[in-house]
């Protein structure tokens, strides 16, 4: 039963319906019903669970997120990620977060990975870190695109919260399982590339309005171009290592 989980299914299904929250799902029927897997799930901004973790109740399963262990430190965080199955992943040694997560697909659960790290500032794909398609190689089990479109509009990097808006649509799509076969650097190209396929169709199918900030480049609107969003993913870093020196 997981009460806690059950739970906090209830309030994001609560929050859904108070903001007025738009949710269509696609290819639903790709998250298997049983059974372990990989969903790889793109990063845009700081909610894109809650759509994404909307689309495996849809259909009974529960996703199982890594997140930075930074936020084990906030006591009622690291309550609930101590009773959700969450895995928190130490980013200067993932090792032991990468070992429980094959533990968890071997098992059965499906796992829920961001490629990229980070939040894409450009709404594009970054580069791709090469966990999920090693984690699917390695418990032998499906690696799932999933695309998550529109929660960003309501908080993102750079950008006030919009949390209360209502009505704000959002678009989940769930591509077609990838078998774990091939190498590494082969089975995380086949990702990016329906990953890639997805969004812009899904991004396309999104009502765009030219300039607005949450738009990329690409499609007329306001976003950094990937480039201009990674010197200023550059500059964050730099800055976050210059206040750590100070610390010291």
């Amino acid at each position: 039963m997981e009460p806690v989980f059950r739970s906090l299914e209830i309030a994001a299904g609560i929050a859904r319906r108070v903001t007025g929250t738009r949710i269509t799902f696609h290819g639903l029927e790709n998250l298997p019903r049983r059974g372990g897997a990989v969903v790889a799930i793109n990063h845009t901004g700081y909610i894109d669970f809650l759509p994404a973790a909307l689309a495996a109740t849809e259909r009974k399963r529960r996703l199982r997120f890594m997140i930075k262990a930074e936020m084990t430190q906030v006591r009622v965080v690291n309550f609930l990620i101590t009773h959700s199955k969450t895995i928190p992943v130490d980013r200067s040694a993932g090792a032991g977060a990468y070992a429980e997560a094959v533990q968890r697909l071997r098992e059965g659960e499906l796992v829920a990975v961001y490629p990229e790290a980070t939040i894409s500032r450009s709404f594009e794909l970054k580069e791709f870190k090469s966990g999920a398609a090693r984690m699917a190689l390695e418990a032998q089990v499906p690696l799932i695109p999933l695309i998550v479109w529109g929660a960003h509009r309501m908080w993102t990097k750079d950008h006030p919260r919009r949390l209360s808006r209502r009505k704000i649509p959002i678009t989940v799509e769930v591509g077609e399982p990838l078998d774990p076969v091939g190498t590494t650097a082969e089975l995380e190209a086949a990702l990016r590339a329906s990953m890639t396929t997805i969004l812009h169709r899904v991004q396309e199918n999104y009502p765009h309005p030219a300039g607005a900030y949450w738009v990329p480049r690409r499609l007329g609107g306001g976003a950094p171009t990937p480039a201009e969003a990674k010197q200023l993913d550059e500059a964050e870093l730099a800055e976050r290592a210059r206040k750590r020196s100070d610390q010291r």
